[in-house]
């Protein structure tokens, strides 16, 4: 499989780009490959699904913030994380989903000089579906769950489809005439100017939404609309390494459409929920372990916190305040996939603020031998300044 091109060289917009630009831009390069105009070429009808593509993850807040952060990776993490994430950045959508989903920025439907956004014949048209909106839920993280991944269950309060109509809105199937205003097209036509010059388009009809036809009598449960209040518990899979406002998308378990139509998407914001003992750096974990003086001075052995449970680790004798001791692979999984960061204990010393009579004797017997005489550097000293702000 060849490499996918950065969306932002697909469109050729810069990545400060605002939502009106990138907008043009895909409309450019919609237009430029549109399989009318490039009737039987296949390398143009991949770059018109590329663009689409492109368009889709950037045109989205949500998405172009995670392309920002991960590039395709981050995408496809995503997407191969519960089976049902993403939409058109997972890859496999149609030419049908292209024109479904973004023939509004062109004005319509083209005829004449063009077949229609089917892209299966000239004169055919698809249908205009109604697109339920999206959810946002949040979903608060412990750092063994981001460790593993985990499965949530969630009982998402949505619109559902009525299920006295099916989901149609209308009483039964008899309940139906041809649109008045279209006369059962779903379109109506009208001639405008445009760079191409004078040209006849097409827009879904305002009376039936695209439809062809009107409910005559509307469903006593839902009045038409074809939705109704309800809860649906959605299972969603989380992949481990995810992190604090990562947004995973749940494909069609937004709200119901009207009368029939495309569900929306559900979009799970990440929150990481505070562990008291340990601080994330990106893949890394840190940890501020307090020592006694007699075991910085003899070493041995002490208990630390991991997101597996409490291990123990050794100390060697003369450890120094600001040695960052590191366990390798005991961090949080990249959630790509490339690979495992680590944890980073910082040891700290803990001096006691008052001493007995006794104990004091013993320290001025101590501070008069040479091996107290004189004060050794400490090392690793930068790695503790880079390191402190965490546990200010």
């Amino acid at each position: 499989m060849a490499e996918k091109r950065d969306y932002y060289e697909v469109l050729g917009v810069g990545k400060n780009a605002n939502a009106d630009e990138i907008k043009k831009a895909y409309r450019k390069a919609a237009i430029k490959y549109h399989p009318d105009k490039n009737p039987g070429d296949k390398e143009a009808e991949e770059k018109f699904k590329e663009a689409a593509e492109a368009y889709d993850v950037l045109s989205n807040p949500d998405k172009r913030a995670r392309y920002d952060q991960f590039g395709h990776a981050g995408m496809s993490g995503a997407a191969g994380a519960g089976g049902g994430f993403g939409g058109f950045s997972g890859g496999g959508f149609s030419m049908e989903d292209i024109f479904s989903q973004f023939g509004d920025i062109f004005g319509g439907h083209f005829s004449g000089g063009f077949s229609g956004f089917s892209g299966s014949g000239r004169g055919q048209r698809s249908q205009r579906v109604n697109k339920g909106s999206d959810l946002r839920v949040r979903v608060k993280l412990t750092l063994a769950e981001i460790a593993k991944g985990t499965t949530k269950k969630l009982k998402i309060s949505k619109l559902v489809a009525c299920d006295k109509c099916g989901g149609s809105g209308a009483k039964d199937s008899n309940a139906y005439s041809t649109c008045p205003t279209c006369n059962g097209s779903g379109y109506v036509t009208r001639v405008e100017n445009t760079f191409f010059g004078r040209m006849q388009t097409q827009s879904v009809c305002p009376t039936c939404g695209g439809t062809g036809k009107v409910i005559t009598s509307k469903c006593d449960k839902c009045g038409g609309e074809g939705v109704v209040r309800g809860e649906e518990v959605v299972e969603i899979r989380i992949p481990a390494g995810v992190g604090e406002g990562m947004v995973l998308t749940v494909a069609g378990k937004g709200n119901a459409a009207r009368q029939g139509g495309v569900n929306g998407d559900l979009l799970v914001v990440i929150d990481e929920e505070r562990n008291p003992e340990l601080v994330r750096d990106g893949n890394d974990l840190i940890h501020n372990l307090n020592i006694t003086v007699p075991t910085a001075l003899l070493g041995g052995s002490v208990e630390i916190p991991t997101v597996d449970g409490r291990v123990k680790i050794k100390i060697d004798p003369g450890t120094h305040a600001g040695k960052v001791l590191r366990l390798r692979g005991k961090g949080l999984p990249d959630v790509n996939g490339y690979g495992t960061g680590d944890l980073l204990v910082v040891v700290d010393i803990t001096v006691p603020a008052k001493l007995s009579a006794e104990e004091k004797r013993l320290v001025e017997q101590l501070a008069g031998q040479p091996s107290f005489a004189k004060a050794e550097s400490v090392k690793n000293q930068n790695i503790f300044e880079r390191m402190k702000n965490f546990f200010q």
